[in-house]
């Protein structure tokens, strides 16, 4: 019994001991697992610190002045007491009913005033009709028809005509030059008509009359057709069939097959390329009446102009074309766009050493060219090795000024047809004398 009693009394005993143990036990766990969230937690937030939240400072609430004078004591609340009016009520004089009677009309006045403009700034922000006016549409068609760009077909055509080696016809010259003007006109406002949805979006023709809705699509076509038909009846009739359907083909390259591939390939500069190039072939032809070497040199001679014109200008226009949708070499082939620049820009150097070759002019137009060629291929170097805005703007500009420098020095060393003349004569004398020797 001694020992069973002992037993119970040390058991006893050892309970509290064992439940303190236990405790501190709980407690050295519980530690642990706060440490290890509180090392997780630390390694979430250096690790990934977007999944780290930053908690902004709660602004004070801007307490109402009656609350302040809540929590005033009683003894220091302000009490304004109101002083009754006096009933007795005195007659005004008539001086300050008139005075009464106009601020209130001034007042109204002001109101109907402040209301109009409101209700005319509604207006304003609202879809208004378009109405043309004749006074505007000769504005409007000539920039529907692109009319700077127009002139320059017109100008290339006309130095075609003029290097031609026969004698000038004025009649025909102006029948050649109306006639390309008219199918250039034409084409570019078919060309505005297919592209109105890609143009809004582009900074630099976002203010074509088609995309500000100044003239109806119905409209453009008509007048489009309006200049295509009897531009290309004045070619075909008027001056002689090849020159019409070099046009009409001409129209057809532009409108059909350049401004599609615009969105599709970068190739479509090289196919604008070609449409530039065949109005000064027309020219030569709407003069001879034939394809010739000649003509050849000139479509040539433009056709390489072109890239350096035209990738120059599209390197500064890169995001505008990229916004549009166009596929352009400054935007998907940037590399290939300032390469083929100076290429062309040289490649100007050895067309004008094949025209004397060619008997086209003496050779003095090579030499007399040489400066403002190599001075294009200068830039187009900058161009090529800087790819810059600055070098593609000066690439552009001189671009402007080179093809008519070029095109003057041309004619000025163009041979005479005279000269052509008496050496086909001397050619032909020399024949016959061989002719006669060989005779028994």
């Amino acid at each position: 019994g001694l020992v069973v009693w002992r037993l119970k009394s040390t058991g006893i005993r050892q309970i509290p001991c064992q439940f303190v143990q236990l405790c501190h036990v709980a407690n050295d766990r519980l530690i642990t697992f706060q440490y290890f969230n509180f090392l997780k937690r630390m390694y979430v937030t250096q690790c990934n610190k977007d999944l780290s939240q930053q908690a902004k400072p709660k602004s004070d609430s801007v307490a109402s002045p009656f609350r302040e004078l809540q929590q005033l004591d009683p003894g220091k609340k302000v009490i304004h007491k109101i002083r009754p009016v006096s009933p007795v009520h005195q007659p005004l004089p008539e001086a300050s009913i008139s005075n009464e009677l106009r601020e209130m009309k001034s007042a109204a006045q002001t109101e109907d005033s402040v209301a109009a403009a409101r209700v005319e700034a509604k207006g304003d922000r609202q879809w208004k009709e378009m109405k043309l006016r004749l006074d505007d549409l000769p504005g409007i068609l000539a920039r529907l028809s692109k009319i700077k760009l127009t002139a320059l077909v017109v100008s290339t055509a006309s130095a075609g005509f003029a290097m031609a080696p026969v004698p000038f016809d004025l009649t025909c010259f102006l029948l050649a030059s109306l006639g390309t003007g008219l199918a250039s006109c034409a084409a570019n406002s078919i060309n505005q008509f297919f592209e109105v949805p890609f143009d809004s979006n582009m900074n630099r023709t976002k203010n074509r009359p088609l995309v500000r809705g100044q003239i109806s699509p119905l409209l453009a076509v008509c007048f489009a057709a309006s200049c295509g038909v009897p531009g290309i009846a004045l070619l075909t009739l008027g001056v002689n069939p090849l020159t019409g359907a070099l046009g009409a083909f001409n129209i057809f390259l532009y409108t059909c097959c350049y401004t599609p591939m615009k969105r599709m390939s970068i190739a479509n500069t090289w196919v604008g390329a070609v449409v530039g190039a065949i109005p000064p072939v027309m020219g030569w032809t709407a003069a001879t009446g034939s394809l010739d070497a000649g003509a050849l040199l000139l479509g040539g001679i433009l056709y390489s102009w072109q890239f350096p014109h035209f990738n120059a200008l599209s390197w500064g226009l890169r995001e505008d074309y990229s916004r549009g949708g166009y596929c352009m070499m400054s935007v998907t082939h940037p590399g290939l766009c300032r390469r083929v620049a100076l290429r062309h820009c040289l490649a100007l150097i050895g067309l004008s050493v094949v025209a004397p070759v060619l008997d086209i002019t003496t050779w003095t137009f090579p030499i007399i060219s040489l400066p403002i060629n190599l001075y294009i291929s200068y830039l187009g170097f900058r161009f090529y090795r800087d790819a810059d805005r600055s070098s593609s703007r000066k690439l552009f500009f001189c671009s402007l000024w080179h093809l008519p420098m070029l095109l003057l020095v041309m004619f000025s060393c163009k041979k005479s047809f005279l000269e052509k003349e008496d050496k086909g004569d001397l050619l032909g004398e020399s024949h016959g004398r061989a002719m006669e020797i060989r005779l028994p």
